[in-house]
């Protein structure tokens, strides 16, 4: 690719010609260091003649919260690391707003998240073709999920061993964990070793996005071996408040850095915000629904009502049972029981503290007739809870845990902007069980997790069940749907509001406009079956190409 700079520009990016904000000039800007913006940095910045410009709004990932993996729960509502975003009320969960933790530093949600790595199933993509994504078949984005896998135990060829992202089996496995999964198996789910291979239906252990028990994030994984590039410049603390816009060619984003406002030219941009972030964007910048934008005083660039809109997102509940003290590990995460665990995990990186969200659980049928499982279940040996700050706390008794979730949702909802400030957060309305086959699917996958703690092999492990509440008839539609209106939360995989098809065409251009993209998990047409981050990191992957032989690129 040319450079379309002269030489003193590609020295000397920064350019002083106003007093009150200062110019810098880039072939490529990334809104966003998430899971895909990471990616989309390391790669284009591949090629030396290419200058590279990555803004985060969050800071560096140098928290040891962030790089032990059960630090996970104590990030949530950090606002160094967390958006700390809620939803709107949400009207099939009895009015309650949902909290919805979002990463903010560099590696984004990978950075905060339960690191579990699953890709989805090939359907998910024949899906996507369908609603327009040509290209993005499974034997098309196979590549790019195995491009970024290093894979520690499946090798065959479905699986990526050279890539940067280390997948790695679950380290502190625990004899509660095997009899759980008997259990599955006497329910009828048999054991699977792979949830990533031919089949993904089936119960055993996850696999996270770790390396010797520590977490691998998009940023440790592509952004630490690309910082010594002299072609890329990472901008952090760096609030992006607008794209700029000369007739419909994209070509500077306008930030907040340090009480101060900078604009940063380039000949194309890429969004990575994610799926409340990237939306959001568009709409400051004059990109969506024309009469919502007149409303807010926000002049016009491209009318689009379909940006922000179709956003999906995975909806748990969960069942809880007591247990004996020596079978959960609340009680090593507490008191002074904490202190040999730290130990365990800072001598030879072993223990409850290289744990991520849920280590073993699966994937299963609601009904007869599907071509791949409706429902994915996660199981962990405690308990925990929100409490009234957001964070997640352990259960002060001992207990064990399994949710479960839909995994293809029909519910569909949305963000827009509330106002035309660029700090206001957006307006989030998830529609969490507006259809009526979700309320189905979650009910018959609550009475699967029951059957499960039901089944003979957990018999001597359970001392009662906690939630449901035994006064709750579990036989009753009615009484287990209130149940779950009542406890349902985020699986915190929101997707597809800048929907490939929709907002962005097969090649993620922004429709309408030229010089911009968008790479991030919101361009899913349709959101994945099962945990969301693989498939935000190959679609990085694969954005990543699609630049470099572009004739849109620079």
């Amino acid at each position: 690719m040319s450079r379309l700079f002269n030489d003193h520009y590609k020295r000397h990016p920064i350019d002083y010609h106003s007093r009150k904000a200062r110019v810098q000039k880039f072939d490529y800007v990334i809104v966003g260091a998430g899971s895909a913006g990471c990616v989309l940095a390391n790669r284009l910045s591949e090629n030396a003649n290419n200058s590279i410009c990555l803004i985060e709004a969050g800071g560096n990932d140098w928290s040891p919260f962030i790089h032990i993996p059960a630090g996970w729960a104590s990030n949530f509502n950090n606002p160094r690391v967390d958006w700390g975003y809620h939803t709107a009320p949400e009207i099939e969960l009895n009015e309650r707003k949902i909290f919805w933790p979002r990463g903010k530093v560099l590696g984004g949600s990978s950075s905060i998240n339960g690191m579990i790595y699953i890709r989805g199933v090939p359907m998910d993509f024949a899906a996507w073709e369908q609603a327009g994504a040509t290209g993005w078949s499974w034997e098309e984005v196979l590549p790019y999920y195995k491009k970024s896998e290093r894979q520690q135990t499946h090798r065959d060829e479905l699986h990526g061993e050279s890539g940067p992202l280390f997948v790695e089996d679950v380290r502190d496995k625990r004899e509660v964990h095997d009899v759980y999964l008997d259990a599955m198996e006497s329910v009828g789910i048999p054991r699977n070793a792979d949830f990533n291979g031919k089949d993904q239906a089936g119960a055993g252990y996850y696999q996270y996005t770790q390396h010797n028990g520590r977490r691998w994030s998009a940023s440790t994984a592509y952004l630490s071996p690309a910082k010594k590039r002299k072609n890329l410049t990472i901008i952090s603390n760096a609030k992006a408040e607008k794209i700029l816009f000369e007739g419909k060619k994209a070509h500077a984003i306008q930030v907040r850095r340090g009480g101060s406002t900078e604009t940063i030219q380039a000949q194309h941009i890429i969004l990575s915000g994610g799926s409340i972030n990237s939306p959001q964007l568009l709409e400051l910048s004059g990109i969506g629904d024309g009469e919502r934008l007149h409303t807010l005083g926000i002049p016009l660039v491209h009318s689009n009502p379909d940006v922000g809109e179709h956003l999906q997102d995975h909806l748990l509940t969960k069942v809880v049972y007591g247990t004996l003290p020596e079978q959960s590990i609340n009680r090593e995460v507490q008191g002074l029981r904490l202190i040999p665990t730290v130990m365990k995990w800072f001598l030879g990186r072993r223990g409850p503290l290289t744990t991520g969200s849920a280590p073993v659980g699966g994937f299963w049928y609601t009904r007869e007739g599907l071509e791949a499982p409706d429902i994915q279940i996660h199981f962990a040996s405690g308990a925990t809870l929100y409490n009234n700050e957001g964070k997640i706390e352990p259960l002060k008794i001992p207990a064990m845990t399994a949710v479960v979730n839909q995994s293809r949702p029909e519910s569909r909802g949305s963000i827009h902007i509330r106002t035309a400030e660029t700090s206001d957060a957006p307006e989030i309305h998830a529609n969490y069980l507006s259809a009526e086959l979700d309320r189905q699917t979650i009910i018959k996958g609550v009475r699967v997790l029951l059957d499960i703690f039901s089944a003979e092999p957990l018999q001597d492990h359970l001392t009662g069940r906690l939630s449901p509440d035994a006064d709750i008839d579990t036989s009753s539609d009615e009484e287990l749907l209130e149940y779950i209106r009542e406890d349902a939360s985020t699986v915190y995989h929101p997707t597809s509001t800048c929907s490939i098809g929709k907002v962005v065409d097969e090649n993620l251009f922004v429709k309408g406009v030229s010089g911009l993209s968008i790479a991030d998990a919101s361009v899913m047409p349709y959101v994945v079956s099962g945990n969301t981050n693989a498939a935000a990191i190959m679609i990085g992957e694969k954005a990543s190409d699609i630049l470099k032989q572009s004739n849109q690129t620079p």
